[in-house]
């Protein structure tokens, strides 16, 4: 069996989704998750029929969640979770953080996650470098407690919330005779434990006195420093380490990056933003979630080791049939009961394919294989595609172990096979609301064939007079669909008639029609053109008889 990781796996059918695809995906992603502990989530490659959705009503399920592509993305690798910081913080301080996380790039955000620059080692190192004149630490706004944080000292007078905003940073170290031609309203004053030199920097109205070397501060001192709104800190370091360290406790926000930050959100996909990163010389880019929050960070590095998506397919085997980008998924199973297609995986899989009527029936066995009961819902929906795939067992792919398996799952899901049918595909053929766009492609499918690709897309209903007026509409609308189909060479449409098991059958392409007529051994009916239609009595299943059929003709 596959071995999973703890992050998620999709469980997910074909596109354009009938009612085994869907009812396959929710039924076997809950018996994986009560199986193994861990998380799996149903999907879907495209939207609800009618039928199906009368199915998640009528046992009070959600339809699984729209899937559009499972290519790899931002959040399928591994994002470093660098915590944010406050753009008012030390240098030193973000210096300390990068070298406990082994980063080189911190973001700064907001209370609410919001980034609002960057901060790099490169931006550290130059402002220690880089010679700046005596005001640069008011020039940056620099709040006492990052400078009280720095010199690791402590606040005798004076509010640690303040800022030092005005004034240039000086070390007393001449007399106070001298001190007084230097010292202008605002300074910081760095000095030692002389008296004189404390009384003259605050008697010239300093902003901020730092007494260094562990020196006492007087009552006259502390008293004098209140009255004049003079800040007053007190550190164990002599003069020269605190005019060495004191330009550290600047605030990162004077030189973070705050402009045309190049960001990635976390939906991104990796093969678009690799030219990017690769064109720029950042070492890490910021992550956002859709709300435009900060998540993380990642490297060039990061896109290395990236893995896809974990994939469980159900219900289909071909790439032509998947959900886009899953030629860069993880397929870890494929259950199905078609036949085997082109899907082609990096690494062998857990795959179970039977020659059964539906996957649901697969489904079921292996619930009872592991021993796990199926409730109510979840026999519903189990039954629900059987009947739906076989066409309440009128399908030649129909088999005695589908009939027994529905049978079973009816009476614990408690409804009657025969009402409970009639109702749903009653639901599936009102199509009253829908364009011919959403009733040709809701159960459409891609095959190929040698170098032949063709589409085949099917309708079942128990109105005949319906069919008789959607076979003139779609005769229309199929030429215009089979012009906006790269890449197909032939399109055909089964409008289905489940009571007497026959199928109106609309080809569209050069041969088409020639081919079907061939394969069936059926005259022609003098209709002439491209697109027409050929009455095929007994054939109700794209499956087992139409596509079988339409293999054979082509390589023949």
């Amino acid at each position: 069996m596959a071995e999973y990781d703890k992050k998620k796996t999709i469980v997910i059918g074909h596109k354009n989704p009938d009612t085994d695809s869907i009812c396959s995906a929710i039924c076997y992603a809950n018996l994986k998750n009560k199986a193994t502990g861990l998380e799996f989530q149903p999907g879907r490659a495209g939207q609800v029929n009618e039928e199906t959705q009368f199915v998640l009503d009528y046992f009070g399920v959600e339809a699984p969640k729209l899937i559009e592509h499972v290519k790899t993305q931002v959040r399928d690798i591994e994002i470093r979770e660098t915590k944010g910081v406050k753009k008012n913080i030390s240098l030193k301080k973000a210096w300390n953080i990068m070298q406990a996380a082994n980063a080189v790039t911190l973001p700064a955000v907001t209370e609410d996650g919001v980034l609002e620059g960057l901060i790099t080692v490169g931006d550290i190192t130059k402002s220690y470098m880089n010679v700046y004149d005596s005001s640069i630490l008011s020039k940056a706004n620099t709040q006492y407690a990052n400078i009280i944080e720095t010199v690791e000292g402590d606040l005798v007078v004076g509010d640690a919330n303040a800022y030092f905003s005005e004034g240039k940073v000086l070390i007393a170290a001449a007399n106070p005779d001298l001190m007084e031609y230097y010292i202008n309203k605002n300074d910081l004053v760095i000095l030692g434990n002389r008296y004189e030199s404390q009384l003259c920097a605050i008697e010239m109205e300093a902003a901020c006195i730092i007494v260094c070397e562990g020196a006492g501060v007087s009552m006259t001192i502390k008293k004098l420093a209140q009255e004049r709104n003079c800040t007053v800190i007190a550190t164990a370091y002599d003069t020269y380490t605190v005019a060495r360290l004191v330009n550290q406790s600047m605030p990162i926000s004077y030189f973070m990056k705050t402009e045309n930050l190049v960001t990635f959100e976390d939906s991104d996909i990796i093969d678009e933003i690799k030219d990017v990163m690769a064109s720029k010389r950042f070492r890490d880019f910021p992550i956002l979630d859709k709300n435009g929050k900060y998540k993380g960070m990642i490297s060039r590095r990061n896109l290395l080791g990236a893995q896809g998506k974990m994939l469980i397919l159900v219900d289909h085997n071909e790439k032509t049939q998947a959900v886009d980008g899953v030629e860069n998924a993880r397929i870890m199973e494929i259950i199905d009961h078609h036949r085997l297609g082109t899907i082609e995986t990096i690494s062998p899989v857990f795959f179970r394919n039977q020659p059964l009527g539906c996957t649901a029936t697969i489904v079921y066995q292996m619930y009872q294989e592991a021993g796990i009961a199926v409730d109510k819902t979840i026999a519903g929906l189990l039954c629900s595609a059987i009947i739906s795939d076989t066409l309440l067992f009128r399908s030649p792919t129909c088999t005695a172990v589908d009939k027994k398996t529905a049978m079973e799952l009816a009476g614990i899901a408690g409804i009657q096979l025969e009402e409970y049918a009639r109702e749903m595909f009653t639901a599936g053929s009102n199509l009253k609301s829908k364009t011919d766009e959403e009733i040709f492609y809701q159960d459409f499918k891609r095959f190929t064939a040698g170098k032949v690709s063709f589409g085949v897309g099917q309708l079942s209903s128990l109105n005949e007079q319906e069919l008789d007026t959607l076979k003139d509409r779609l005769l229309v609308y199929i030429t215009e669909a089979h012009k906006h189909q790269r890449g197909v060479d032939m399109m055909f449409f089964m409008l289905t008639n489940i009571l007497d098991e026959s199928t109106m059958l609309i080809c569209e392409g050069n041969g088409a029609k020639k081919m079907i007529l061939g394969a069936f051994h059926i005259e022609d009916d003098g209709q002439d053109g491209r697109s027409s239609v050929v009455k095929l009595p007994g054939v109700v299943s794209r499956k087992k008889q139409l596509i079988p059929a339409i293999g054979m003709a082509l390589q023949a």
